[in-house]
């Protein structure tokens, strides 16, 4: 492996596309794509008003979100929680979360630590 791996995150692939949301959600994910072998991130742009298709958690995998611009919420258990531009928020991997981007839509860095591939996801968390 080598020593260290750049990429623009303009390079990683949009997922969001695979699963029909594109173009309201912008999702690209860097584990892989860095040859990470433990955590990973993903960045994520969402559409003003949009809220996620699904909530999901992890049995593992502590994650940490970054508001990069935009405002939103994040439903977080059962509570609804405001975010807004520099704002840091902080979920263990047991507990159900989604996202709503504001009025001004919703741009998120997100750090996962663990191995990953253990998300569980349910689409009917956070229903409109």
């Amino acid at each position: 492996m080598a020593e260290y791996e750049k990429k623009n995150i303009a390079e990683l692939a949009n997922s969001a596309e695979d699963f029909g949301l594109a173009p309201d959600l912008e999702a690209r994910f860097g584990r892989k794509a860095l040859g990470m072998e433990a955590g990973g991130f993903s960045y994520q742009r969402m559409a003003p008003g949009l809220r996620s298709a699904f909530g999901h958690r992890h049995t593992q995998q502590e994650e940490i979100y970054v508001v990069l611009d935009g405002s939103g919420r994040a439903r977080v258990g059962n509570e609804e929680v405001p975010l807004v531009a520099r704002d840091v928020l902080r979920v263990s991997p047991e507990v159900w979360r989604a996202f709503e981007a504001g009025d001004d839509g919703l741009e998120l860095l997100v750090f996962g630590s663990g191995e990953g591939g253990d998300t569980e996801m349910d689409p009917a968390f956070w229903p409109r």
